[in-house]
């Protein structure tokens, strides 16, 4: 067998050519990761590739070889714990994220199906270990890529991302143990001066927990995208980061000064003197206001009357858990449990649901969680119905966005909805029988007609019932049961909803689309799209008023609940509760403590009485400036 490989090169020397600052500059364009700006001198950090196995077959023995893989293993083991010595110097929210992650690829290299299969080639057709590695690392990868790319097609979303993160884990795994059985070691970053902009091909999960957020200034790269585990465990660390910059290593040389700005998602190369100053000033008021951020997280959201407001996040995944706690959210107002189903076989069975569930209510520390159960159908999902065997539900139709999904879909498979439910309940039980873990309600999606609100509770009654009979200590009272507002048909009926749900959420994103029948997705049309269009936010108001008449709690959890001016618009219509993406959290509550309700009312006065949305949104453009 004959392998060659140097996975990590030491940055250039500087060279004469080397650009700093000059009066020609360059914009660079990639996937903005961290809305920060950083600045400094490039560091080059390449890699090159695997090494090409000559002799595929052992000349020593299929015990030979299982012994040289085990000891591969062992060593991959032992690099996992250092990773994880390294991570005490590390933020708090990036030490949990890249802690998570090691934690899989542990399991990885634990009784898994990777390892298994490896040994099975050993065995069976007297593979090395190398050529072990790679095939069935290549094949699992492949395997949820093709998955990964029939969700592309099909609008998969969340699903999509989960299973590119799955592929990369495989893939680190895989190049982790062939580098140990060929003796090649990897290179830290530690040789890169102190606030050096650290340019790669490609970064790697791994590679991002040998990084220290004190000395590099930011991160681009040519490789990677915005959901993989490389841009999550970035985020936790708050470095300024860019990646999917195309041609990017051909055109950065060693020592380059860059400005990289991850709010536009650009790259400066040898920015003028004007731009480096302009970005100096940039930087330097973005970390006066983390630190004012950090001092606000204290504090309570409310206006300056006194008046509190819930701020909430939405959460896609477990992993982001630690930003939006670092971020001040008070609890979780929309848990979106679709990344339980978008990497499986098969569906996900009670015990691991209650397993998930109960982890995240746990990591919470009492902050309520609301939990959406599964949103699929339509273009949503369709590739993972048809592979868990729910073919039959998948529409086909001209129209799926207007087909059987959410609370529909549920219905026509109640088992998939009574796991679902079951898991959730014994989530939310109380750990030591006597005190609930945190406060726990449950959304039902895509809601449009009372009876399934009726139909879904009773399914609700009869699982907690089934639970009871099997001794399980169940929360008393049980979880709210509320729906998602986010049709025209529910914003309508919104005094008839009141009267069975227990609370309601105002989907803001959805309910714009079907109001004014637009695909924001479509560019033929995404210009009419728009949630302060009159008669988006009349179904606003009108379902405000009828959750305030019944005494519901109500809140919004669209996109609307991330604009801080929005907010004060929707605070007029008299709405207390907003979800949003941690990132807005800071931003929404320095605004809103600077306002009286007064202020929001007299917008509301003002953006109701117009009929014209160019004036609403130059309403709402002007508001508080």
């Amino acid at each position: 067998m004959s392998v060659t490989e140097t996975p990590l090169r030491a940055p250039r020397p500087r060279v004469s050519r080397s650009r700093k600052v000059s009066n020609i500059s360059l914009t660079l364009q990639g996937k903005a990761i961290t809305q920060a700006i950083g600045l400094g001198p490039a560091g080059r950090v390449e890699e090159l590739p695997l090494p090409e196995i000559v002799e595929r077959y052992s000349q020593i023995g299929s015990e030979a070889e299982l012994t040289r893989l085990q000891g591969a293993i062992t060593r991959a083991l032992r690099q996992i714990e250092k990773m994880r010595d390294r991570l005490v110097g590390l933020p708090e929210e990036g030490r949990e994220e890249i802690a998570t992650l090691l934690t899989v690829y542990e399991r990885m290299l634990g009784p898994s199906r990777l390892t298994r299969q490896v040994r099975m080639r050993i065995e069976e057709e007297g593979l090395c270990a190398e050529a072990a590695v790679a095939d069935v690392s290549e094949a699992l990868a492949l395997q949820v890529l093709r998955t990964a790319e029939a969700m592309a097609g099909e609008n998969g979303g969340q699903e999509q991302d989960a299973n590119l993160r799955l592929a990369g884990e495989f893939e680190e795994i895989g190049r982790r143990l062939i580098r140990n059985l060929t003796g090649v070691s990897y290179r830290a970053f530690s040789s890169l001066p102190p606030g050096s902009v650290l340019v790669a091909e490609q970064l790697r999960p791994a590679d991002v927990a040998m990084i220290d957020p004190a000395r590099i200034a930011a991160v681009v790269t040519e490789g990677g995208g915005g959901a993989d585990h490389t841009a999550i465990l970035l985020r936790a660390l708050d470095i300024p980061a860019i990646l999917a910059v195309p041609n990017l290593m051909a055109q950065v040389t060693e020592g380059d000064m860059l400005v990289v700005d991850g709010h536009l998602g650009t790259i400066t190369l040898s920015p003028n003197e004007t731009e480096l100053r302009l970005a100096r000033e940039a930087a330097q008021k973005e970390a006066k206001e983390k630190r004012t951020f950090g001092r606000l997280k204290k504090l309570p959201a409310q206006l300056q009357g006194g008046e509190p407001i819930e701020l909430l996040a939405n959460l896609e995944l477990p992993a982001e858990l630690p930003m939006l706690l670092r971020n001040g959210a008070k609890g979780i107002g929309l848990l979106r449990s679709e990344f339980l189903f978008g990497e499986r076989d098969d569906l996900p069975d009670e015990d691991g649901q209650t397993t998930t569930y109960r982890s995240i209510i746990e990591g919470m520390d009492g902050r309520p969680v609301t939990i959406r159960v599964l949103d699929w159908g339509g273009e949503k999902g369709r590739a993972c119905m048809r592979r868990l065997g729910l073919a039959e539900q998948v529409a086909d139709g001209d129209n799926p966005a207007l087909g059987l999904r959410g609370i529909r879909l549920l219905l026509r498979v109640p088992d998939v909805l009574e796991t679902q439910f079951s898991a959730i309940l014994r989530a939310a039980s109380p750990a030591d029988g006597n005190t609930a873990i945190g406060p726990v309600r449950i959304l039902l999606p895509m809601v449009t007609s009372a009876d399934e609100v009726i139909e879904a509770r009773e399914i609700y009654d009869k699982v907690a019932r089934r639970l009871k009979r099997r001794q399980i200590v169940l929360p008393d009272p049980l979880p709210p049961l509320g729906i998602m507002v986010e049709t025209p048909a529910a914003a309508l009926t919104a005094n008839t909803m009141a009267q069975h749900a227990d609370f309601m959420a105002l989907g803001t994103n959805d309910l714009t689309m079907y109001t004014l029948a637009v695909d924001r997705a479509d560019s033929m049309v995404a210009d009419r799209y728009s949630p302060l269009h009159p008669a988006v936010l009349q179904l606003i108001a009108l379902t405000a008023e009828s959750a305030l008449r019944a005494h519901r709690p109500i809140s919004v959890c669209g996109e609307m609940a991330s604009d801080p001016r929005v907010v004060a618009l929707l605070i007029g219509l008299g709405l207390r509760s907003f979800s949003m993406n941690s990132a807005s959290l800071p931003r929404v509550k320095r605004l809103i403590r600077t306002l009286k309700m007064e202020d929001c009312d007299h917008l509301r006065r003002h953006v109701m009485m117009e009929t014209d949305l160019a004036s609403i949104q130059s309403l709402i453009r002007d508001f508080a400036l």
